[in-house]
C-alpha cells in the first residue's frame, strides 16, 4: 500500500448548474463535479462525482475486512460561512462494484432529515478485490432544503475525501501479557490479558476476573472504574482512519473556517517538519502536503475531528485496531511483533508524494519499520514523515516491513502521537462516542456532549509513540505510561498529532 493524503477539496461555484473544477491529492482524487437532477419540489439535488485512489482492498469474509473513502460536502452561501451538508438516507447512486452507505450523525438511531441527517457516506467495493479502485459517476442525495438554502441560492460547494479502515464487530484482548508500563490485564494475573467480547460496562477492580491495570511509571490512571456500556470499547464495529491527520488535510480544515476560528487553530511556528503558512483562510498552504500533521493541541484534534464528522477514539478502540483478533504478542508492536528496526533513516524526495526512505529501510520479517527517536530523531529528519511511507516503499513484503496493524491502519506505532479518549480517568471514562455533526463553535472548538473538554483535555491521553520517543517501550500497542495523562488544552508539541474513528450502525 502506497500513501494517501487523508483529505482534499474541490470547489464546485454553482446555481444549481454544472461548473467543476478538478484537485488530486497523493493517491485519492475527487474529479468531475457536477449538481444534478434538482428536484425543487423535494428541495434535493445530487452530488456528481468520480473517485478514485490506489492499493485499495477488501478481503475475505474470515477477516470481513476493507478500506473506505469517507466523503463529505461543505457548502457556503454568497461569501458567507461554510456550513456542512445534511445528506438523505436513501436516493444515492453507486456505479456498479461500489457501495455507499451513508453515515448518520447518530447510526444507533432512525434516520431523520434535519435531526439525524447523513453527515457523509462510505464509498467502498462491493466485492473481495485489491488494486487502483476508481468510479466514475458517484451521486450523493443532498436535501439541500434541510440545510435551509434555497431553490435558486448561488452557492459554492467543497468535498472532501478521506481514507478509512473497517474494523470488523468481534472479541479481542486488552494487554500482551507483557511488561508494558500500566498494561491491561485480567486480576490477578499481569500475564494475562483481558477479553473484551461484547460493549457491555466493565468493571475494573481487585477481584478475580476483573480488568486491571498498575499504578506504573506515568499517568496510567486513577485504577477505578465501572467503565460503562457507553463508552466504546472497541467490539463493536467502527471505521478509523487510514492514516494519521495530513498536513494538506489540516490545511483544508484551516481553509474553511472564519478568522476567528482559524486564528485558534493553526500553530505559528515551524520546525520539526511543520511547514504551514499562511494568515487567512484561503490563504494556507504547506510545503509538507503529505507529511503527518505534528503541533496538534487537544482542541486542534477536536476541533478537526468535530468538523469531518468523525469522532475521537478510545484507547480500547485502539489496541483493538492495532492487535485485531489475534492472539496477542508479548510486548508486541502494532504490526504483530515484538521487534523493531533501529538504524537512523534518510529520506529521499523529502516533503514530495513519493517522500521515502532512502537507506536503513528494514526488510526483516520480525523488526518493523517505524518512525522513532533511533531512526528519525536526527538531523536528517527531526520530525514525522510522510503518512504510509513504510507501505510505499519497494522493498516491502507486507505487513511487518509496511508497520501496519491487523487491519491495515498505518503509523499506529510511531510517528506522532495519538491522542485518544482514556478508561484512566472518571472524565474519560464518561465519553458515549457521540460522532462530530460537521460544525464547531464561533472560536473554533468541538462542542460536542461528553467529549473531553477542550479548555482542559481532561479524559485524553497518548498512545502508540512518536517519532522522538525514547526509550522505545512507550511505542508498544499495550503501553499505557501517558495514557491518562492531561496536557493543556492548547499544548502544541512537536510530537502531537492523531486520527480519528467512526461508529457505524449496530450489527
Amino acid at each position: 500500500m502506497k500513501t494517501k493524503n487523508l483529505l482534499f477539496c474541490v470547489v464546485l461555484f454553482c446555481i444549481f448548474s454544472i461548473v467543476s473544477n478538478n484537485s488530486f491529492s497523493n493517491n485519492i482524487s475527487v474529479s468531475n463535479f457536477s449538481l444534478t437532477g434538482q428536484n425543487v419540489s423535494g428541495h434535493y439535488s445530487m452530488v456528481k462525482f468520480d473517485i478514485s485512489w490506489e492499493n485499495s482492498w477488501r478481503v475475505s469474509s474470515t477477516l470481513n475486512n476493507w478500506d473506505a473513502a469517507w466523503v463529505f460536502v461543505k457548502y457556503r452561501i454568497g461569501s458567507g460561512e461554510w456550513q456542512h451538508t445534511w445528506l438523505n438516507n436513501t436516493g444515492h447512486i453507486n456505479p456498479s462494484g461500489s457501495t455507499i452507505t451513508p453515515g448518520l450523525l447518530d447510526p444507533s438511531l432512525p434516520f431523520n432529515s434535519t435531526t439525524n441527517p447523513g453527515l457523509g457516506a462510505f464509498i467502498y467495493r462491493d466485492a473481495y478485490g485489491t488494486g487502483t479502485f476508481t468510479k466514475t459517476g458517484v451521486q450523493l442525495r443532498w436535501n439541500y432544503g434541510d440545510n435551509g438554502v434555497s431553490d435558486n441560492a448561488i452557492i459554492d460547494i467543497r468535498v472532501y475525501a478521506i481514507e478509512q479502515v473497517y474494523v470488523p464487530q468481534g472479541p479481542f484482548s486488552l494487554g500482551s501479557g507483557g511488561t508494558e508500563d500500566g498494561a491491561f490485564y485480567k486480576y490477578p494475573t499481569i500475564a494475562n490479558p483481558y477479553q473484551i467480547t461484547s460493549e457491555d460496562a466493565i468493571i475494573v477492580g481487585t477481584t478475580a476476573g476483573n480488568l486491571y491495570y498498575p499504578s506504573g511509571l506515568g499517568d496510567t490512571g486513577d485504577q477505578l472504574g465501572p467503565i460503562p456500556s457507553a463508552f466504546p470499547k472497541g467490539y463493536n464495529a467502527f471505521y478509523c482512519m487510514k492514516y494519521e491527520i495530513s498536513q494538506q488535510g489540516y490545511v483544508d480544515f484551516l481553509n474553511s473556517l472564519t478568522q476567528t476560528q482559524a486564528n485558534n487553530r493553526k500553530y505559528n511556528s515551524s520546525g520539526n517538519r511543520h511547514a504551514i503558512t499562511g494568515t487567512s483562510p484561503g490563504s494556507y498552504v504547506t510545503t509538507n502536503p503529505f507529511v503527518a500533521m505534528p503541533f496538534l493541541s487537544w482542541a486542534d484534534l477536536a476541533a478537526y475531528l468535530d468538523w469531518s464528522g468523525l469522532r475521537p477514539m478510545t484507547e480500547l478502540e485502539y489496541e483493538k485496531s492495532c492487535r485485531g483478533t489475534q492472539t496477542p504478542v508479548v510486548n508486541e508492536y502494532a504490526w504483530g511483533t515484538s521487534e523493531r528496526t533501529n538504524s537512523p533513516y534518510t529520506l529521499s524526495n523529502m516533503g514530495q508524494n513519493n517522500e521515502n526512505i532512502a537507506t536503513n529501510y528494514s526488510t526483516s520479517t520480525t523488526a518493523g519499520n517505524v518512525a522513532f527517536s533511533s531512526t528519525t530523531f536526527n538531523v536528517n529528519i527531526n520530525g514525522p514523515v510522510r503518512s504510509g511511507i513504510f507501505a510505499g516503499n519497494g522493498l516491502n513484503t507486507g505487513r511487518v516491513t509496511s508497520g501496519a496493524t491487523f487491519y491495515g491502519i498505518m503509523e499506529m506505532t510511531g510517528n506522532v502521537d495519538e491522542r485518544p479518549v482514556t478508561a484512566g480517568n472518571v472524565t474519560g471514562r464518561s465519553f458515549t462516542g457521540k460522532n462530530g455533526n460537521g460544525l464547531i463553535d464561533a472560536d473554533g472548538n468541538a462542542d460536542v456532549l461528553l467529549w473531553p473538554p477542550t479548555a482542559t483535555a481532561v479524559g485524553v491521553g497518548f498512545r502508540g509513540g512518536n517519532f522522538g520517543l525514547t526509550p522505545a517501550w512507550g511505542l508498544q500497542v499495550s503501553d499505557r505510561h501517558f495514557a491518562a495523562r492531561i496536557i493543556a488544552s492548547n499544548s502544541r508539541g512537536a510530537l502531537y498529532g492523531g486520527r480519528g474513528v467512526r461508529s457505524v450502525p449496530l450489527q
